[in-house]
């Protein structure tokens, strides 16, 4: 691996954001607002997806469906995710982008729900990169808006692979989805600080329980 400056050991670092910038999963959140057996239906199909027993596009519009979320729904779910942001995320990131680096979130998450947090942490709208919906004639969101590769399996490996990233570049993240960019990137980090899911770790090239200790495998 090239040596970088400033202690960088990879010029571009991709994020996810749900469970790893952020303790939240969004789409739970916003099941958590209808009936507690929506609630549950809708974690459990989350974990799954995320544990890899389930591909992510089996049950993405499916939570949809369930949830039926609203505009409103989305931006209180804005806040949500500034306000359930993991501790020491916003220094590592400064740290990052003062050293040059290159910083990406990459998530299954909704877009406009992200963006909220993205502006806290310094990471410009051009490099948030997520799930858009449309609106059906009741106002709920429930559909792709066009084709959404965030929404599928193995759609951060295509969008990584798309986006041509400066080398080395590693992707930071808690779930199947992440670890399937494995191969695009040159590393992948497994990120346990808010869920552990073995199957995920044991494909990881490094584990990091905290932002402190992600700091430790992002700079020399």
């Amino acid at each position: 691996m090239k040596r970088l400056p400033n202690g960088l050991r990879f010029a571009s670092v991709v994020f996810d954001v749900d469970s790893t910038l952020a303790a939240i999963e969004g789409v739970d959140w916003l099941a958590a607002l209808r009936s507690p057996a929506v609630a549950s239906a809708c974690a459990d199909l989350t974990a799954r997806a995320m544990a890899g027993e389930m591909a992510l596009e089996e049950v993405y519009e499916l939570r949809l469906r369930a949830i039926g979320p609203l505009v409103e729904e989305i931006v209180a779910l804005g806040e949500a995710y500034r306000h359930a942001v993991e501790p020491g995320a916003g220094a590592l990131l400064d740290a990052l982008r003062e050293a040059g680096c290159e910083v990406h979130m990459v998530s299954g998450g909704l877009r406009s729900a992200l963006l909220p947090l993205a502006r806290d942490l310094g990471v410009p709208a051009s490099r948030v990169h997520a799930v858009s919906l449309l609106a059906d004639e009741s106002g709920r969101l429930v559909a792709l808006h066009g084709a959404q590769p965030l929404a599928t399996q193995h759609g951060k490996a295509k969008v990584l692979n798309d986006l041509a990233l400066p080398r080395p570049s590693v992707m930071v993240g808690d779930g199947a989805t992440d670890a399937a960019a494995r191969g695009v990137v040159d590393s992948f980090i497994a990120y346990t600080g808010v869920a552990r899911r073995p199957a995920v770790v044991h494909l990881a090239d490094a584990e990091a329980s905290d932002f402190a200790s992600l700091y430790d495998l992002l700079f020399e």
